[in-house]
C-alpha cells in the first residue's frame, strides 16, 4: 500500500495513519533528506526482524535510527560536550552519528555492539512520524541488487512485504555521511551526502 504525503507540509491525519501501522508492528518505506529509508518502531522486535528479512541482511547488520531532535538523542546515546557541539551544527542534516548507547536502546537494535547510529534527517515527513510515534524508527536504506532505490512506486512494486510506502516524491541516491563520535573527536566512517569537510 502506498500513501502520498506532502514533503514539506505533511498532513497530520496521514502521519497518524503511518503511526498506526508502526504501532501494529508494520514496516514502512519513508523519505529522508538522503535516500528512502526502510523502518519500523524500534520497540517492536518482530518488526525489526522483518526489516532485516526485507533488506536481506544478517540480524547483526548495523542499523541506525531516526530521532526527532538533539534532545531526544540524549535518551539513547551518551552525548558529551564535544559531540553535542558537532551535532548541534550539523543536525538536522544528512549525517548519521555513531555514539555510545544508553540502556534505553533495545538490545535487538544493538546486538553485541555498545554503540548506536542516530539520524535527525532534514525532512519534515520523517520527523513528523517520530514525533507522533513518540519513539525512534529504524533507518536503513532501501536497495535492490546493490542499487539504492529512490522511486516510491518502484519500491512498492519491488517489496510486497513492506506494509506501507510513503510517497513524498523521488528520493536521493546518496546515503548519509557517517561520523563516528565514540573516541571524543569526529572520525568520518563513510562519505555520503553530508559534506565531510564541515564536520
Amino acid at each position: 500500500m502506498r500513501i502520498q504525503i506532502h514533503p514539506t507540509h505533511p498532513e497530520p491525519r496521514k502521519i497518524k495513519r503511518v503511526v498506526e501501522v508502526l504501532e501494529q508492528g508494520g514496516v514502512i518505506a519513508y523519505p529522508t533528506d538522503t535516500v528512502y529509508g526502510l523502518g519500523c518502531d524500534i520497540r517492536q522486535k518482530k518488526a525489526i526482524e522483518k526489516v532485516y528479512r526485507i533488506k536481506g541482511v544478517p540480524d547483526d547488520h548495523p542499523v541506525s535510527f531516526v530521532c526527532p531532535d538533539l534532545g531526544d538523542i540524549a535518551r539513547y546515546a551518551v552525548v558529551d560536550d564535544a559531540a553535542y557541539r558537532v551535532m548541534r551544527r550539523l543536525l538536522p542534516g544528512p549525517y548519521t552519528f555513531i555514539l555510545h548507547s544508553t540502556r534505553e536502546v533495545p538490545r535487538m537494535v544493538m546486538r553485541k555492539r555498545k554503540t548506536v547510529g542516530i539520524r535527525v534527517p532534514h525532512h519534515e515527513v520523517a520527523l513528523a512520524i517520530v514525533r507522533e510515534l513518540g519513539a525512534p524508527i529504524i533507518s536503513t536504506s532501501i536497495s535492490k541488487n546493490g542499487e539504492v532505490m529512490n522511486d516510491p512506486e518502484e519500491i512498492e512494486d519491488s517489496f510486497k512485504a513492506i506494509d506501507l510506502v510513503i510517497d513524498s516524491g523521488p528520493g536521493g541516491l546518496i546515503s548519509s555521511t557517517i561520523v563516528d563520535l565514540t573516541e571524543g573527536y569526529p572520525q568520518i566512517a563513510r562519505v555520503g551526502a553530508g559534506d565531510p569537510d564541515v564536520v
